[in-house]
């Protein structure tokens, strides 16, 4: 695997949702076609997990660490109606008007984002996530209009990939790679 030149990352952009349609027994979802999310704000993801220390001769003997995914937010400028309809379960009544489900359950769908770098971008999926509905804020204008943010809560956890015989969460594709022209296109599973 090529390592990247990268000193520092920044900027968020390019970002994805794909609802997952299907998912086998064993775990291994399918996924629809990446629907583009514009209006990346920020996208801040704190590891999910915690260390046991099992104690024995009066140290750490044996130390273990749990993955249990990810959870955190996504900050955008407005929340796309597509993502609202295909992942929040909202309706679109015949007038047009989208309406909040109260008995709706959100589908879990990948995310699909890039991360600038100072020498090569490199592209991300977090496998399964589930989003909470957001807020709803705005504020009156003064002098000058400041556009106010929508955040959706999100936890990602894995799926099972067969090719590797274990469970996966995240998976990223450096500039140059086999899968990153096409990343966007479908959701690259592990192969």
């Amino acid at each position: 695997m090529p390592e990247t030149a990268n000193k520092v990352k920044y900027g968020l952009k390019n970002v994805y949702f794909a609802p997952i349609t299907a998912e086998s027994e064993a775990g291994v979802p399918t996924y629809g076609t990446p629907v583009a999310w514009p209006g990346a704000v920020n996208l801040s993801l704190d590891a999910e997990g915690d260390t046991n220390a099992f104690r024995a001769d009066n140290i750490d003997y044996y130390v273990t660490a749990s993955n249990n995914g990810y959870s955190g937010s996504l900050e955008t400028a407005l929340i796309p109606d597509s993502f609202r309809t295909a992942v929040l379960g909202e309706k679109t009544d015949t007038a047009g008007m989208i309406v909040e489900d109260a008995e709706a359950n959100p589908v879990p769908f990948a995310l699909l984002f890039q991360f600038e770098g100072d020498q090569k971008a490199t592209r991300h999926v977090m496998y399964k996530c589930i989003a909470t509905r957001p807020s709803v804020a705005s504020e009156t204008t003064d002098t000058t209009i400041e556009p106010v943010t929508e955040e959706v809560d999100l936890t990602c956890s894995a799926i099972y990939s067969e090719v590797l015989d274990t469970h996966v969460v995240k998976a990223k594709a450096l500039e140059g790679t086999a899968n990153y022209d096409t990343f966007f296109e479908a959701v690259k599973l592990p192969t």
